[in-house]
């Protein structure tokens, strides 16, 4: 019964330093990832939008110009998080292959509002892991290996 007592005192400590890490972190943050395609603005567009489509995210689209630019926002009935995600798809035909290129990048603009969600967003998942969640299989849709850059 005493180690039961200790452990649980353990796990509740951590919770409060986890807790207290997570307070002051900046509620908000932005992430970025970008992923080079050799497909046309079309077919990234088509890719992107089917995928983001499927989310369990309640959003609203705040912007559409098919198919270079995508701006959503998480709906206001969410509390815990929220924000908005742009997706830019721009064409590159200078890159030396003789085919032209696509670049496609997410940007987040978010918030988190539960500290110990700062905490493990920040620490543990990773601001990047939506994003990344998105362009890997953009990447294995379109046949392309997904080398993602960005901050």
């Amino acid at each position: 019964m005493k180690w039961i007592l200790f452990g649980m005192g353990g796990l509740t400590a951590l919770v409060a330093v986890v807790a207290a890490i997570g307070s002051r972190l900046p509620r908000h943050h932005t992430a970025s990832r970008t992923l080079r395609v050799k497909r046309p603005p079309a077919d990234v567009w088509a890719a992107v939008t089917g995928l983001t489509g499927a989310s369990s995210v309640p959003v609203d689209v705040v912007e559409s110009h098919p198919p270079f630019r995508l701006v959503t926002r998480v709906k206001e009935t969410e509390k815990n998080f929220g924000g908005a995600w742009t997706i830019t798809i721009v064409a590159d035909p200078s890159t030396g292959s003789g085919q032209g290129a696509t670049s496609l990048t997410i940007t987040e603009d978010g918030w988190i509002a539960n500290p110990i969600f700062r905490f493990m967003s920040r620490f543990v998942i990773g601001h990047h892991a939506s994003i990344d969640g998105i362009l890997k299989p953009v990447a294995k849709a379109l046949n392309e290996e997904a080398v993602l850059s960005g901050k």
